[in-house]
């Protein structure tokens, strides 16, 4: 499997984003109409939503709308209310030493991936992660040395709420604190549930377990993978081994503290990695995020691409994986 990976830069939306809008947008739309456009909010049910929720982002959501060319379809689909349902595998921890890290593996489909790394400086505050939705993120750090991840939290309840990429980068965009962010994630509304782990610069971090149906919970775990406090989705339990995944990396913890590229490997190897790519849930890569040199470490079994918030370079890397872990 190849996939061409990109670095890309640019302090405030403007012709880079839109050429990457519209570079990715017939993808996108095709998913986003998958069950028709009257299956989605409209555009001032949406509106309504994201000023409720997050009225900070709304400068930017006018912006991205504006570089998109303004169609009803593309403000709906930036809005990222209530979007057709996505599921992913993952895996996420915190590493049990001295200095903060957040490991995590992004397990989904290669054909539905942005394989996009984004550096922005939107309204002053410089973030770097993962892409997705073109403005959301499934992980990523900001200059105050806050991360965050998520993964699935593996129930099939939908609700009315807001994708998860959005609800990240809103925590990057408007927090600097782990408890700053865990207010944000316990009122902002998902439309799935999420696992969504956060560390900051000074090592305290959480996990939120978000829901459509229930308020979120607030807890102390230091693992995530693709349940919550217990497995309601058995099918989809048993295909993605999470209850193996989060023994494993819960064992890792408790044993005993191990050294930082010896964590880092673990994921790079059974029952962390998956190479279940044909059925959308490969592992796509791992992240290593240390929140107090504010950088960001992906890693492949064979590859290493080290990136810096504070000297981000542009760049691309084109990626075979294998197909078993090495």
């Amino acid at each position: 499997m190849q996939l061409n990976w990109r670095a890309i830069s640019e302090s405030e939306p403007g012709p880079i984003w839109a050429g990457l809008f519209h570079e990715y947008w017939p993808d996108y739309h095709r998913w986003w109409v998958r069950e028709g456009a009257e299956a989605r909010p409209g555009y001032w049910d949406s509106v309504k939503a994201l000023k409720a929720h997050m009225p900070e982002m709304m400068p930017l959501y006018d912006r991205f709308c504006e570089l998109a060319g303004g169609t009803d379809h593309a403000a709906r689909f930036l809005s990222f209310y209530c979007p057709p349902p996505y599921l992913s595998g993952c895996s996420q921890a915190i590493w049990p030493g001295a200095e903060p890290m957040l490991v995590r593996n992004y397990d989904y489909s290669p054909h539905a991936f942005d394989s996009l790394i984004l550096h922005t400086a939107w309204q002053g505050r410089r973030v770097m992660g993962t892409s997705d939705g073109l403005w959301g993120l499934v992980d990523g750090i900001n200059d105050a040395g806050l991360a965050v991840s998520l993964t699935f939290g593996g129930r099939r309840v939908m609700g009315d709420g807001f994708g998860v990429p959005l609800i990240l980068r809103y925590v990057l965009q408007t927090c600097e604190t782990a408890k700053e962010a865990g207010e944000v994630l316990r009122r902002v509304p998902t439309h799935m549930s999420y696992n969504v782990t956060v560390v900051d610069a000074q090592r305290r971090y959480l996990t939120a377990l978000m829901a459509p149906d229930r308020a979120t919970l607030i807890t102390g775990a230091a693992v995530a993978t693709n349940h919550q406090e217990r497995v309601e989705w058995a099918s989809h339990a048993r295909f993605t081994a999470t209850v193996e995944r989060e023994r494993f990396l819960l064992q890792r913890l408790t044993l005993h503290v191990e050294p930082q590229e010896k964590f880092i490997k673990a994921f790079l190897r059974p029952p962390l990695y998956s190479t279940a790519f044909t059925q959308g849930f490969g592992t796509l890569y791992t992240a290593v995020y240390r929140p107090r040199k504010q950088t960001l470490e992906v890693h492949w079994p064979r590859a290493r691409w080290e990136l810096s918030l504070k000297d981000f370079q542009d760049g691309a890397r084109q990626i075979i994986t294998p197909e078993h872990a090495v």
